[in-house]
C-alpha cells in the first residue's frame, strides 16, 4: 500500500444544471468518492468536493426554456445531482452552488484585485462564439466554420468587454508542466496541452460578458454592466469551497488540492485557464489535474441527440448500486475512453461479483455454518501451513493485492487494483477446490476442515476490506457475515494473515450479487419489429459470425514477458509471468514446441486479460496469448514501438 500522505483533498467538476446528471457525472463521482474513501481507510485527513456550476448562457437558455427563472431552473435541477449521489452512495464532505454567496464574494474580491493590479483590462473584441461551449474562437481556431470542441454553429460577435492577461504566463506554463511532470495526467494529456500551447501564440482571455447579451451571471465589481465569464467563475470553486479569503486557516490546510478529476474535454480550461489564474493569484498549483477518457456506446461518445445515453439511477435500480460502481470502476482504464452496453455489464456482473466474489462468499459462509458450528475456527499458524502449496497461492494472491492494490490506486490505475483484487478472490476458490474442505469432513478430519475454512475466510474478509472503497455496502454486509463488524475496515488490520477473530459466529445473509440473466432485462420489442430483426440477423452458427459486442468484450492488452520456463511433464506447456503494467500474472501457454523460454524473455505480446482463470496440468492461468499459425508454424501476435505494458489493443 501506499505511503500515507498529510491529506488528500479530492475534487470533480462542477456539473452545470442545464440537465438531469448521466453516466459521466456518476463516474467522475464514483471516481472520487472511490479515491477518497481509500484514504480514509489510510486514515489520512481527506476533504472531498463536488458540486454545480449555476451560472452562464446554458442555464439561462434552459431556463427560459422552462418558463422559470434562472435561479429557479438552478434550484430544480440540482436537487437531481444531491438525490443521485445519495443513491449512490457518494460521501462527499461539501457540495458547492456557484450561486451561493461564498462563492460569489471570492470571485469579486478575486476580479476586483485582479482590476487592481492591471491583469484585467477592458478591450473591443471581434471573433466567434459557441453558446454551448460558452468560449469565444478566432477564425483560425474553426473546423470548416464550426465549433472546433463541439461541431455546433458558432455566432459572430463585435463587442466591448473584459480580458485577463492570460497571455503573458505562456512560457512559464508551458516550463511548468515540462517540470513537474505529475501536474497533468496522464502523461499524453500533458503533451495535449503542451501542443496547444507551443503551437500558437495564447491569446488573453475574455471574462466577462455584457448583461445586454447575457444577465445571469456574477456582475463585474468594478463594471455593472458586466456578469462574469462562467468558466473564470467555475473554476474558482476549487478554492473559495476550502476557505480562500474566508478562512486562511482552513485554506492552508487543504490547498494545494491533491487531484483535480476532470473528463478530456475540459482539459483546456483546467490546464490553461485555471494554471494561469492560479498564478496571477499568487497561489501553488495543485498536485494533480487528472483528465479521464469518455463513456462510448459501441465507439460512439453518448449524447442526447443520439439517445444513447445511460440513466444512472435506471442502473442501480436494476442491478443495485455497489454493482454499478463496481463496474465503472473495473472497465474504465483511466484516461482511456471505454465502452458501455448493458449486455457488456451483465457479463462482468456475472463473471465477476455472480460467480467470482458472490460464489466463494456462499461457498465458505455454508461451510463454516455445516462444519464448524457457524464460527469462525481457530487460526492455523503459520508453520502449520508451510509446505502447503495450496495454502501458499492463496495466501500470496491475496498479500499482492494488500501490498500492491495501494499503489495502483496511487497510480490512478484502479481497474488494475480491482485486478489484483479479483485475483485474490478467484485464488479461494481454487484453493477450495484443491483442499476439499468436504472430502475431509467425510474423513474426520476435522482440524483440516478447520483450517482450511479458516485461510478461506480470513483472505475473503480481508478483500472485501479492499473492495470497500468501492463497494462499500456490500463489502460491509460480507465482512459483517464473517464476524468482522466494522463500519470501516482498517487496513493496518488486512496486512498480516490471522487477524480475523476465531469463536465469533457468522451470519448467512442473502445472496450477494444474484445472478442476472440477460434475457430478463433485455428491454421489450415489439413483436413485429422482432420478426423483421431476426429475418435481418445473420445466423452465427452457420457463417461463424459474431456481434459488433461479443467483439468489444474480449479485452486486449499489451504484456511484457518477464519469465518464462518449461511444465514438467507437459511438452506442449510453457509457464510465463507476464507484466501488465499494472499488475503480473502468470499465464500457461501452448507454445513450447515453438519457443524456447529463454527467447520470449522481454518480449511484448497481446493477452487476453478477461479470460476465466483455469489449471493446466495442475498450475494456475489467467489469461491467453495471441498467436498467429499455418501448418506447423506458430508466432506469437507481438507489438512493436514503445506502448508500455498493460496498454489496451482495440
Amino acid at each position: 500500500m501506499s505511503e500515507k500522505r498529510s491529506h488528500f483533498y479530492v475534487t470533480t467538476p462542477i456539473y452545470y444544471v442545464n440537465d438531469q446528471p448521466h453516466i459521466g457525472h456518476a463516474y467522475t463521482t464514483i471516481l472520487a468518492d472511490v479515491l477518497a474513501n481509500y484514504h480514509r481507510l489510510l486514515d489520512v485527513p481527506t476533504h472531498f468536493l463536488t458540486g454545480t456550476d449555476e451560472h452562464g448562457q446554458k442555464v439561462q437558455q434552459a431556463a427560459d426554456a422552462n418558463g422559470i427563472s434562472p435561479q429557479e431552473q438552478c434550484d430544480q435541477t440540482v436537487v437531481r445531482f444531491e438525490a443521485l449521489w445519495k443513491r449512490l452512495e457518494i460521501t462527499n464532505d461539501d457540495f458547492i452552488r456557484t450561486t451561493e454567496k461564498r462563492h460569489t464574494d471570492v470571485v469579486q474580491a478575486t476580479l476586483q484585485e485582479l482590476f487592481d493590479r492591471d491583469q484585467i483590462y477592458r478591450a473591443e473584441y471581434a471573433g466567434w462564439y459557441c453558446v454551448g461551449c460558452e468560449r469565444f474562437y478566432t477564425e483560425k481556431d474553426l473546423n470548416e466554420g464550426l465549433c472546433p470542441e463541439c461541431g455546433r454553429a458558432v455566432d459572430s460577435i463585435v463587442e466591448s468587454n473584459y480580458f485577463f492577461r492570460m497571455s503573458q504566463y505562456q512560457d512559464w506554463l508551458v516550463e511548468y508542466i515540462e517540470t513537474h511532470p505529475e501536474f497533468i495526467q496522464p502523461a499524453f494529456r500533458a503533451n495535449e496541452t503542451l501542443g496547444f500551447l507551443k503551437n500558437q501564440p495564447l491569446q488573453d482571455l475574455c471574462i466577462s460578458r455584457p448583461k445586454s447579451r447575457l444577465a445571469w451571471g456574477i456582475e463585474l465589481p468594478f463594471d455593472r454592466d458586466f456578469v462574469t465569464y462562467v468558466w473564470f467563475d467555475a473554476l474558482i470553486n476549487y478554492i473559495s469551497a476550502v476557505g480562500y479569503r474566508s478562512d486562511e486557516g482552513r485554506f492552508k490546510d487543504w490547498w494545494p488540492c491533491s487531484c483535480h478529476l476532470i473528463g478530456k474535454d475540459i482539459l483546456t480550461t483546467h490546464t490553461v485557464y485555471w494554471p494561469t489564474m492560479l498564478k496571477a493569484m499568487g497561489l501553488e498549483m495543485p498536485q494533480s489535474i487528472f483528465a479521464h477518457g469518455w463513456w462510448l456506446t459501441g465507439r460512439t461518445k453518448m449524447s442526447k441527440s443520439l439517445g444513447n445515453v445511460v440513466n444512472p439511477m435506471e442502473m442501480i435500480d436494476r442491478y443495485g448500486v455497489d454493482a454499478f460502481r463496481y463496474f465503472l470502476i473495473a472497465e474504465m482504464t483511466l484516461g482511456q475512453d471505454a465502452s458501455f452496453t448493458e449486455e457488456a455489464f451483465v457479463k462482468r456482473y456475472n463473471s465477476d461479483l455472480a460467480n467470482d466474489l458472490g460464489n466463494v462468499a456462499n461457498r465458505v459462509l455454508n461451510m463454516l455454518s455445516r462444519y464448524c458450528d457457524r464460527r469462525i475456527p481457530p487460526a492455523p499458524t503459520m508453520a502449520a501451513l508451510e509446505g502447503e502449496a495450496a495454502a501458499s497461492e492463496v495466501l500470496a494472491a491475496v498479500e499482492d493485492a494488500v501490498a500492491h492494490s495501494g499503489d495502483c490506486i496511487a497510480d490512478m490505475k484502479l481497474d488494475g487494483a480491482v485486478a489484483l483484487i479479483m485475483t485474490a478472490v478467484r485464488s479461494i476458490n481454487v484453493f477450495l477446490q484443491e483442499r476439499a474442505p468436504w472430502g475431509a469432513a467425510k474423513e474426520g478430519r476435522q482440524a483440516d476442515v478447520e483450517a482450511t475454512l479458516y485461510v478461506a475466510a480470513d483472505a475473503l474478509q480481508r478483500c472485501a476490506a479492499l473492495l470497500h472503497p468501492i463497494m462499500p455496502e456490500k463489502m460491509v454486509q460480507l465482512r459483517a457475515a464473517l464476524g468482522v463488524n466494522e463500519v470501516q475496515p482498517e487496513l493496518e488490520k488486512i496486512r498480516c494473515f490471522g487477524e480475523l477473530e476465531s469463536g465469533v459466529e457468522i451470519m448467512q445473509p442473502d445472496a450477494l450479487f444474484p445472478r442476472v440473466e440477460w434475457k430478463t432485462v433485455e428491454k421489450e420489442v415489439p413483436v413485429k419489429k422482432k420478426k423483421q430483426e431476426k429475418a435481418m440477423e445473420p445466423k452465427a452458427s452457420e457463417e461463424g459470425l459474431v456481434t459488433f459486442d461479443q467483439v468489444m468484450a474480449v479485452q486486449l492488452k499489451t504484456a511484457r514477458i518477464v519469465e518464462a520456463e518449461k511444465i514438467e511433464g507437459a511438452d506442449k506447456l510453457l509457464k510465463l509471468q507476464v507484466d501488465l503494467g499494472s499488475e503480473k500474472r502468470q499465464i500457461v501457454a501452448g507454445i513450447a514446441l515453438h519457443y524456447v523460454p529463454e527467447a520470449l524473455i522481454n518480449q511484448t505480446v497481446v493477452v487476453v486479460v478477461n479470460l476465466k482463470p483455469a489449471k493446466l496440468r495442475g498450475v494456475f492461468s489467467e489469461g491467453m496469448l495471441l498467436a498467429a499459425s499455418s501448418g506447423d508454424q506458430l508466432q506469437l501476435v507481438s507489438v512493436g514501438g514503445d506502448l508500455p505494458p498493460g496498454s489496451a489493443v482495440k
